[in-house]
């Protein structure tokens, strides 16, 4: 007696038809990058304040080095390989060079900040005086008016992953569609909405924030109910990601926006209308008036990277090309996850393990029926992830799907069956057991909560009554240790020391290519028509 869903029998009949010749030889060129954030400390753990290291290059034009919203936030970008072990290296000889040329500092290995007596010492990045880089400047000045700087010192890991060109003409196929940049955006949204739909999941996994100093909390009311441990770290004894929650990377203005992920033209649309929009909240902020900024706009938002989405469609853009005009231009291109925690229990925030099931998990996405998302299930998916972030590791803990409530566990004990699936597809087209391994690493952590990377840290921090601090600084000095003994092996120091060079020259041929003030340029970006249709 066939007891499957609809939905299932159609993940399944996807899952046989993958197992072409044509589908397995395109799946082996599944491509991901990693951008990781993270703090520069001084030696004693406190944050640094110093001046972006000249070693390191210049932070605009740098392809793999930069910085996100202060001089003291690093992020580390690898470009898009086929291999998650390349990956994982390329990121190993991104932080030797960097600890190498950073005076002594180490980088800090969690999410939330370290200890910060004061935000006002943050510092914002600096990335020279072109009008590119003064509008960078000012959007994080604007972010720090809006948000405040220690939210913006949080720090996170991208994944981006994308298939190619070759799996979607087959897919197409399959599907009984025309192969077209319209069709690949399409499928790419479909695997979008059911990332959303499921992506309370990744929390729980990979959540690794349970826990934050005390300083983060200065001068924020919460009605979270907070215990302490150690001298001043305050945790909730079932939170996977408080990065994730209320107190982290969310805004709730902007979950009035009701970001549809239905179609290109919506999802872009409604992104418009957000940095087209006034905001009450935002208008008591200079954005030009006498030639003072205190941010670019008055509106909801600045610009388009400002909305905080654990999920973004995207599309590589030109020089000042806005991402919604690159999208309707030239279609989505490859997906940005924004849910993961910097995993401390790494030297590089993030291992191939991860990076092996977060394809599983992409891929179990596309393949899953995907209607098209309403409102009010948008809602839902946003609760669902709220109660994971604070409750995750709750045995008690239930979700809602599909107009009823169902228990974590249940939930999930369905989608690993259907992961494995996935992972077997994706071992035999790559003729390998690492998908599988991955799928069981994750499963063992559903199993027993405390396997996961924020039960682990509260017991640690609960067995030795110690401050997250004290944990973060440790393991700073241990992976600056482990880091220096290394071996260069995607890269060169050679390498390094010659994209540095280069992007100092690049920094100065955009400062000397400048041709209108800062006003007129910055005018002439918000009033340069949008793009209407793709090509």
């Amino acid at each position: 007696m066939n007891t499957l869903t609809s939905s299932e029998q159609t993940f399944t009949r996807r899952v046989e038809a993958m197992e072409s010749p044509a589908f397995l030889d395109a799946l082996r060129d599944i491509k991901h990058g990693v951008e990781r954030e993270g703090l520069r400390i001084e030696p004693a753990g406190a944050l640094a304040v110093t001046q972006h290291p000249e070693a390191l290059g210049a932070a605009l034009t740098h392809d793999c080095i930069t910085t996100d919203f202060s001089e003291s936030l690093l992020e580390f970008i690898t470009p898009p390989v086929a291999s998650s072990e390349i990956t994982e290296t390329q990121l190993k000889d991104i932080h030797k060079f960097a600890l190498e040329n950073m005076g002594g500092e180490l980088l800090w290995p969690l999410s939330m900040p370290c200890f910060i007596d004061d935000e006002a010492r943050i510092p914002l990045a600096y990335y020279g005086e072109s009008n590119v880089a003064q509008m960078k400047r000012v959007y994080r000045m604007g972010l720090k008016n809006r948000y405040g700087s220690m939210m913006q010192a949080i720090s996170g890991v991208h994944f981006n992953f994308s298939l190619p060109d070759s799996f979607w003409k087959v897919w197409a196929d399959y599907t009984g569609q025309t192969y077209s940049q319209d069709q690949v955006s399409a499928d790419y949204l479909a695997m979008v909405r059911n990332y959303r739909r499921l992506c309370w999941l990744l929390p729980y996994l990979y959540g690794a924030s349970p826990a934050l100093c005390h300083s983060f909390m200065k001068g924020k009311p919460t009605n979270l109910p907070f215990k302490k441990v150690g001298k001043g770290t305050l945790y909730m004894p079932y939170a996977t990601s408080l990065r994730m929650s209320d107190l982290g990377y969310t805004n709730s203005e902007q979950s009035a926006l009701q970001i549809c992920y239905n179609q290109i033209a919506t999802y872009t649309e409604k992104l418009r209308s957000a940095m087209y929009t006034p905001s009450e909240r935002f208008g008591q902020y200079a954005a030009g008036e006498g030639g003072h900024y205190q941010q670019l706009s008055k509106n909801i938002l600045q610009i388009e990277n400002e909305l905080y989405s654990p999920i973004r469609p995207k599309q590589p853009t030109s020089s000042m090309e806005k991402p919604t005009d690159a999208l309707v231009r030239r279609g989505v291109s490859y997906v940005e996850v924004r849910v993961l925690d910097v995993n401390p229990f790494s030297p590089v925030g993030i291992t191939k393990s991860q990076m092996d099931f977060l394809d599983v998990f992409m891929v179990s996405c596309l393949m899953m029926e995907s209607p098209d998302m309403t409102p009010e299930e948008l809602v839902v998916c946003r609760e669902n992830m709220d109660k994971v972030v604070l409750e995750g590791r709750n045995p008690e803990l239930k979700l809602h799907t599909n107009g009823s409530d169902i228990a974590f566990s249940a939930w999930t004990k369905k989608l690993f069956a259907q992961f494995r699936k996935t992972a077997e597809l994706l071992d035999k087209a790559n003729q390998s057991s690492d998908y599988s391994i991955a799928v069981n690493t994750e499963w063992e952590k559903v199993c027993d909560p405390a396997l996961t990377p924020s039960g682990r840290i509260l017991d640690a921090l609960l067995a030795e009554n110690k401050d997250n601090v004290v944990f973060g600084l440790e393991l700073a000095q241990r992976y600056a240790a482990e880091i220096n003994g290394y071996d260069y092996k995607q890269y060169s120091r050679e390498d390094f020391e010659r994209m540095a060079s280069e992007s100092i020259a690049a920094q100065k041929a955009v400062e000397a290519a400048d041709d209108k003030s800062f006003a007129d340029f910055i005018h002439d970006y918000f009033a340069e028509p949008m793009a209407t249709r793709a090509s």
